[in-house]
Order: structure tokens, then C-alpha cells, then sequence
């Protein structure tokens, strides 16, 4: 049995931490274990523009704890108005790493997203141009579509025809929820790479749904069926290339976890790579874990791994059950908290 691993530097290919208050509590968790983050750009406003990616990037290093080389990585938030002078330029100046689509309404502060397809197929085709990737929340909005065939329906009605309209195009399928969107990545694997969260390799719709209901495993996508779950596990542990670590941490406060229509996401950044090490131990593929979390996601972003390493021990801890966040937003919970993890991150260099 191995107790002890170190591997290099992992990235995280799929995070949220917000802005303000909230974001000078969450980040530094992400800061710490790993070296790199992809930033969704679904704040109130969006990341619309070059102009505003930097501004954000200066918050988010002015909020990265002392001593640490952790490096945001930002993107550009879709619009049907998206200028694709703005995205070559944010691209050519090392500002966007990507374009982030959110279908209108698709999720959390998605309100802004595309409403037509069509409007954006001239960002699409200057993407393809110049090389920057499209990252996908992959879900229709079609009020008719069953929320948990959202997946599928958008695989069949708009990402499988993007990747032959679009073939030199790269893409990222983020928060893989399915074992449909699984087989569909592998499928396009060299053009597509998907993400895969802790969650979703943990949990199924009755651990959320079946034991009364569970706010704080609500997320979008949904956590699926047990069938989903498995896949997920075996893509992650798999070895494949075409999937990475994308942990879609994103804190809310307690009172929009809990309001009537509650907020969808998890904050997990606290015990994120702990939990994949955990999952990669059950599965017997410790040994591929390195793979999934530091190499696989800059090779589809076309960057250089990491140079730092972080080595994970089998030591139990207990996870901190929540963050208290100044003002308004006052506390948010943490997904595990509470729980005792059976790994732990004992060294970073």
C-alpha cells in the first residue's frame, strides 16, 4: 500500500472564488496546493473584456497569500456581443488563456450568456484562427430538455456539430456530469478535454436527493446517476489524456445555499486535491494521479507543466466545515467539512 506521493505541481482547469470579500477568503485554499487556476469569468458584472480580465487578475494576486507563485489564468465571458478584435487582442497580449460560453441562464450569474448560437459563430471562427480555446458549460436551456438530460441534448444539438463546423478548434467540456459526455470526449479526444470534479466522481442523484434533500450537493450540472458516477471515476483514473482536474469549486454564503430557489455550486477548494487522492487510492491508480492533476490540462491548454511539486500522505485530518467571510456574505460552507479526510497535502515545494 503506497502512504506517501509526490507529485508535481497540479493544476485546477475549473475554478470560482468570486470577487471581493468572498474572494480573499476562498482563494488563498486554491493558492496553496496548487499552481495554477483557470478563473470563471461569471462575476456581477461578467469579465466581458480585455480591460476587465486585468483588472481582475490584479485583485486576484493582490489576494494570493504571501510566498506562494500561484498564477491566475482568465477568460473571456461569452456574449452574443463579444468583439473578437477585443478576444484576439486579450489572446496576443497573454490576458485570456480562454472564452468561457455560458448558455443564458444555464447557472450561477449565467443571466449574460449567449441567447443565439449564431450571433457568435464570427468569435468562433476567429478562435479557430488565432488558437485560444472555448471552454463549454455543455447544457441546453431548452425549458422542454429534462434537467438531467441537458448534458446529452447539448452534446447531440450543438457541441458534436461545433467540433466538425469547427475542427481546428480546441475545446474543454467542463464539470463532465455523464457517462454520455464521457464516451463523447473520448470520442474527440485531441480536440476536446474534458474536466471532471471531486464531486461528481463521489457522489450520485440519491446521495443527494434520496435521503431528503440536499442543498449543499446542488450544482449544475446535476449529480447523476450512479452509472454517471462510475464512468466519471473511470475517465478520471483511466489515464486517458483528454481528461484533467477541473474542481468547479464555487462558494456561495450560506443564505444563497439555502434561499427558496437556492444557488448551484460547491466550495470544495479546501479539500480538493485531497479528495481526488482519495478517489485514485480507492481505484487503485494512484500511480495516474499525477497525470490527471499536472499534466493532462496544460497539455490541451498547449502550456508547460509546473515546475514545483506538493506531496499527499495518508494522514487523517478533519476538514474545516465552513470560511467566515466579512460582510454581508458572513460564512460559507464547505463541501466534507466536518469529515474526516484520509489524505493530506504535508508539503509544497
Amino acid at each position: 500500500m503506497t502512504d506517501k506521493i509526490t507529485i508535481r505541481m497540479p493544476d485546477d482547469w475549473h475554478l470560482h472564488v468570486r470577487d471581493e470579500e468572498m474572494m480573499r477568503a476562498s482563494l488563498p485554499f486554491t493558492a496553496e496546493k496548487f499552481g495554477r487556476a483557470i478563473m470563471m469569468p461569471n462575476l456581477v458584472p461578467p469579465v466581458r473584456t480585455t480591460a476587465d480580465a486585468i483588472a481582475y487578475r490584479e485583485r486576484l494576486l493582490a489576494a494570493v497569500p504571501a510566498g506562494r507563485r500561484f498564477q491566475p489564468l482568465m477568460t473571456c465571458y461569452l456574449t452574443d456581443d463579444t468583439d473578437p478584435d477585443d478576444v484576439e487582442r486579450g489572446f496576443s497580449e497573454k490576458v485570456f488563456t480562454g472564452v468561457k460560453l455560458y448558455p443564458a441562464n444555464a447557472t450561477t450569474n449565467s443571466a449574460a450568456g449567449v441567447t443565439d448560437f449564431q450571433k457568435i459563430r464570427p468569435v468562433l471562427e476567429r478562435m479557430q484562427k488565432i488558437g485560444i480555446p472555448l471552454l463549454i458549460h455543455a447544457e441546453s436551456v431548452d425549458p422542454a430538455v429534462d434537467v438531467f438530460d441537458r448534458e446529452a441534448v447539448f452534446i447531440e444539438r450543438t457541441f458534436e456539430p461545433w467540433t466538425r463546423e469547427f475542427p481546428e478548434l480546441r475545446f474543454i467540456h467542463e464539470h463532465l456530469s455523464s457517462k454520455i459526455g464521457c464516451d463523447f470526449v473520448r470520442s474527440k479526444s485531441g480536440q476536446v478535454g474534458g474536466t471532471i470534479t471531486p464531486y461528481h466522481l463521489e457522489l450520485n442523484r440519491t446521495d443527494w436527493l434520496g435521503w431528503g434533500n440536499r442543498p449543499y450537493m446542488y450544482c449544475m450540472p446535476v449529480i447523476k446517476t450512479e452509472a454517471d458516477r462510475l464512468a466519471l471515476r473511470k475517465a478520471a483514473t483511466g489515464g486517458e489524456p483528454c481528461f484533467f482536474l477541473g474542481t468547479d469549486s464555487a462558494p456561495h454564503s450560506i443564505h444563497k445555499k439555502l434561499a427558496v430557489v437556492g444557488a448551484a455550486g460547491l466550495f470544495n477548494a479546501p479539500v480538493a486535491i485531497e479528495t481526488y487522492a482519495k478517489v485514485f487510492d480507492e481505484d487503485g491508480a494512484l500511480d495516474r494521479l499525477e497525470a490527471f492533476a499536472s499534466l493532462h490540462g496544460p497539455a490541451h491548454y498547449r502550456l508547460p507543466p509546473n515546475e514545483g511539486t506538493i506531496t499527499l500522505e495518508r494522514v487523517s485530518w478533519t476538514a474545516p466545515e465552513e470560511i467566515l467571510v466579512p460582510g454581508p456574505e458572513e460564512r460559507a460552507l464547505v463541501y466534507k467539512g466536518g469529515e474526516t479526510i484520509g489524505w493530506k497535502v504535508t508539503a509544497v515545494t
